[in-house]
């Protein structure tokens, strides 16, 4: 019967130096996937690195990777066995509640264990603005008419804000979309977040930004733009996680 270890310590720890040889599944193309896969991979065990495939140029770890969806968790399930794995690490996006639960289910019915690496979250911090909100739709309603409006969501959480038309959008993704985006009044930022908070500090004022949109993702990777807000003293409507 598979294990479902649920861990918040750094990646490192997580998956300590087993015996032997193993065949290990990482799911998610996060920072801390990459760092896991370059371990274990170091350690001398085989490792694939699972993507979802939603950018054009993602950033590959060292071993084998798989881009794509599997299909479904009784696909990936069949996948497990065919491959022989015999670990399978879910390091994916801590919103990417979907993937996750197909790794619950299929790592049941393959017999195999599941390691669970949950990314911390971002903590308020004096000088912060924030607004916390469960959904998608509560962000959309928290935003004042008349706001210009930095959405950090990426580009399939974008679509409710739709019905925003008394708002000014500006958008970051990291590739240019394939089509219009269904907002009347939005520029686009084509690229993935600044490390550096004043070259978000630059970005926000540069557009007029009032109100910024964010998920707490947690990880040093998008906290710049957090961190700006904190020196603009700008409200950051907070996707917090369910």
């Amino acid at each position: 019967m598979p294990s479902d270890n649920t861990q918040e310590p750094d990646c490192v720890a997580v998956a300590a130096k087993q015996e032997g040889c193993e065949r290990i599944l990482i799911l998610g193309g996060t920072s801390e996937a990459r760092t896991l896969a370059e371990k274990l991979h170091g350690e001398g065990h085989h490792v694939t690195t699972s993507l979802a495939g939603r950018t054009t140029d993602p950033a590959l770890p060292v071993g084998e990777t798989r881009i794509g969806g599997f299909g479904g968790w009784e696909a990936m399930a069949a996948y497990l066995v065919q491959r022989q794995f015999t670990r399978v690490i879910d390091a994916t996006h801590p919103f990417a509640r979907r993937i996750s639960e197909n790794a619950i289910k299929a790592s049941a019915k393959a017999g195999i264990p599941l390691q669970q690496i949950i990314r911390p979250r971002w903590q308020k911090m004096p000088g912060d603005r924030w607004k916390e909100v469960r959904t998608l739709e509560e962000a959309a309603e928290a935003i004042p008419g008349g706001a210009t409006v930095f959405l950090a969501l990426g580009r399939q959480h974008i679509d409710v804000f739709a019905t925003r038309s008394d708002c000014r959008f500006v958008i970051r993704m990291v590739d240019e979309p394939e089509s219009a985006l269904p907002i009347s009044d939005y520029a686009l930022v084509i690229g993935k977040p600044a490390s550096d908070p004043e070259c978000e500090v630059n970005l926000l004022s540069a557009h007029g930004v009032t109100h910024i949109v964010a998920r707490n993702s947690g990880g040093p990777a998008g906290y710049a733009k957090i961190i700006a807000a904190r020196k603009l003293g700008l409200p950051v409507i907070i996707l917090e996680r369910s």
